[in-house]
């Protein structure tokens, strides 16, 4: 296997991540890789804001993977900054490759160096495979999280 970088997602990088993150049976349902348009316009807001890392694993000049961190600064535990972890995504060529974890490590890294206290994430009540990947990276099913749909 090749080298690993994960650096910052750019425009050419949309194909590639809009694929993994179509490659299950829930991202099936709620992405379109036909049309990239809204995923280019997402792209610029990101890459606008300080506090949002969209970023991608590429292994031999192919994207590999993709997951987003976003920087929260808070009031709430004496004014400590969080960090959320979202989109995690591993090609399915890559899955059992150890991407996944240097990817969690990379964000924890991240948000160490960016002052936050506190690293969190949601994953949906069916990826019972990922759960099992976060606890053994230290995380803890710690709260209900719940969503309202607009």
């Amino acid at each position: 296997m090749g080298d690993l970088e994960i650096r910052p997602a750019v425009a050419a990088d949309v194909p590639a991540v809009v694929a993994m993150l179509a490659d299950d049976p829930l991202g099936a349902l709620r992405e379109s890789p036909d049309d990239l348009t809204p995923y280019l316009a997402a792209l610029e807001r990101l890459a606008a804001d300080p506090n949002q890392h969209l970023v991608v694993a590429e292994r031999d000049g192919r994207v590999v993977g993709t997951l987003q961190l976003t920087i929260i600064p808070g009031l709430s535990r004496k004014g400590a900054t969080r960090s959320v972890i979202e989109g995690v995504r591993v090609h399915a060529d890559e899955r059992g490759s150890g991407l996944g974890t240097r990817f969690i490590e990379w964000a924890v890294e991240r948000s160490r160096s960016e002052g936050c206290q506190l690293v969190q994430l949601t994953s949906d009540a069916t990826r019972t495979d990922a759960h099992r990947f976060y606890e053994r990276l230290g995380f803890t099913a710690s709260h209900v999280g719940f969503k309202l749909q607009l």
